[in-house]
């Protein structure tokens, strides 16, 4: 009922405002103005997140690990082929060069976002140096991200080995 009852009113300021400017203004017109809205923001939501995840290769390939620590949420998990850890443990491993992201070349990618989370999946093909061996595969990469007061940080990033 109180959902009903606010509706009612929100609707009655927007027709007041409306009517202030000397416009009339349809029911279906307010809706799709909102839907507009809502896409144009979800659309550079998805625009954002695109250059944050592009950055993020370029910042791995860099081992830049200080803007890479800005990115990455204190309770962020990283998995991999060889093994799960957390944010520091990742800091350390690009840092060291123990795994060093030397070229992503991403061929697809795609972003949902769902209220204050989104998901970022990459088809990437990563060159990359581990224990010293460079080595080329294909993965499909997903990266979580989390809206906090809004900024986005990476909650995880999971690569899956794609059968060639």
């Amino acid at each position: 009922m109180k959902i009903i009852r606010n509706t009612l009113i929100l609707s009655l300021l927007v027709l007041q405002s409306a009517t202030a400017m000397g416009k009339t203004i349809t029911t279906s017109e307010n809706q799709n103005n909102v839907a507009v809205e809502a896409s144009l923001t979800q659309e550079a939501k998805e625009s954002e997140l695109l250059t944050i995840s592009k950055q993020k290769w370029q910042w791995m390939a860099n081992k830049d690990v200080e803007k890479l620590n800005k990115l990455f949420d204190e309770k962020s998990r990283f998995v991999h082929m060889g093994g799960t850890w957390g944010k520091q443990r990742e800091l350390d491993v690009i840092e060291s060069g123990g795994i060093h992201y030397k070229k992503a070349d991403i061929h697809e990618v795609s972003v949902q976002v769902i209220d204050g989370t989104a998901i970022v999946l990459n088809r990437i093909t990563l060159l990359a140096v581990v224990g010293g061996r460079e080595v080329t595969n294909n993965f499909m990469v997903t990266e979580v991200y989390i809206n906090k007061q809004q900024n986005w940080s990476l909650g995880v990033l999971s690569f899956t080995k794609l059968i060639d």
